[in-house]
């Protein structure tokens, strides 16, 4: 089949101005030539379409994909990783990966939150933080961890996020809503074990892929799993699979919440626990990294044994099933 490609090229926004930081959620040539080459060993033939704007310009001038396999974060908006979806529904073109309402939902940490908890998932409470005032008014026991409401990839996560007292509440808050230009979500501390879930498929067919551990090292000054912990994983990060009963509660969490959350083909979900040892729910990646190396859901799945075309052949496959694209599939193989 002929595929598009859809994807946030650092370089492409580097180019223009753009900040480290502010395109650390984006991909690099290494991940687009990993999936293109994946994808074209599963026999497709694959067009590497890039960012939105290039996207709606095919799309206008006439193009059409049999599907998509769509990576594209977005650049602006708590919406921005709908946008795409929602731009290929609009075209009724198939795509893998969560829909434009998921997608949304999803990023809004809070809003997120709300819609598993409501769903049986346990979750640390949060307060969201708009303005000084809801600093003041917050009533949730500190220690509080803060970070901001709709980034990923440990963005506004650093030492200073975990607070003890009002003051620094309202200080980190008023210097994330600053710098990323959006409420910060302030939650109770967890002090327990971080874990991170690889889940695919859809609905009740949805599986755990694997539970994989994140332990910062102890030879190492941070404490936090940050952007920078990310970035320089190799020295400061120690990844394992999890087996144990934790480890199993974290991933009966993780595919709970997947499935509240309506998420499709393929997602990552973070969760830490408690000083009980009972997982909660952080986030959902619902575009999760794709760097055969560097990423989280390959990591992971290397480590459950499984290689990177098998990994992306299973994305794929689990689109297929669910689309009538699967039927198409058999009757021209």
């Amino acid at each position: 089949m002929r595929v598009g490609l859809t994807y946030d090229l650092r370089d492409d926004y580097r180019a223009l101005g753009f900040s480290e930081e502010a395109v650390a959620e984006f991909d690099s040539v290494e991940t687009i030539d990993a999936l293109d080459g994946a994808l074209t060993r599963l026999g497709h033939d694959v067009d590497r379409v890039g960012h939105i704007r290039t996207l709606a310009q095919r799309l206008v001038s006439g193009e059409r994909w049999d599907f998509v396999f769509n990576i594209a974060e977005g650049i602006a908006g708590r919406g921005r990783e709908a946008q795409v979806p929602a731009l290929l529904e609009a075209y009724d073109i198939p795509y893998v990966m969560s829909d434009a309402l998921t997608a949304a939902v999803t990023m809004d940490k809070a809003v997120a939150k709300r819609l598993v908890r409501d769903a049986g998932v346990p979750t640390a409470p949060f307060a969201v933080l708009r303005e000084d005032a809801d600093a003041l008014s917050c009533d949730l026991p500190f220690p509080l961890f803060l970070k901001p409401i709709a980034e990923g990839t440990g963005k506004g996560c650093a030492e200073t996020s975990r607070v003890t007292t009002r003051t620094a509440l309202r200080r980190v808050a008023r210097t994330l809503r600053a710098r990323f230009g959006q409420p910060a979500i302030a939650e109770t501390y967890l002090p327990g074990r971080e874990f991170t879930v690889g889940i695919l498929g859809n609905g009740r067919d949805a599986t755990i892929l694997a539970v994989m551990e994140v332990e910062l090292r102890v030879d190492e000054a941070t404490t936090v799993y940050s952007l920078d912990a990310k970035e320089r994983c190799e020295t400061l990060v120690h990844y394992r699979l999890a087996t144990d009963a934790e480890a199993r509660l974290a991933g009966e969490i993780a595919l709970k919440a997947y499935r509240a959350l309506e998420c499709r083909d393929a997602a990552r979900v973070d969760l830490r626990s408690d000083a009980a040892g009972l997982p909660h729910f952080l986030e959902v990646n619902v575009l999760p990294g794709l760097h055969p190396s560097h990423s989280d859901l390959p990591i992971l799945a290397a480590l459950a044994g499984m290689d990177f075309d098998t990994l992306i052949g299973r994305i794929v496959a689990a689109f297929m099933a669910r689309t009538a694209l699967n039927q198409r599939a058999r009757r021209t193989a």
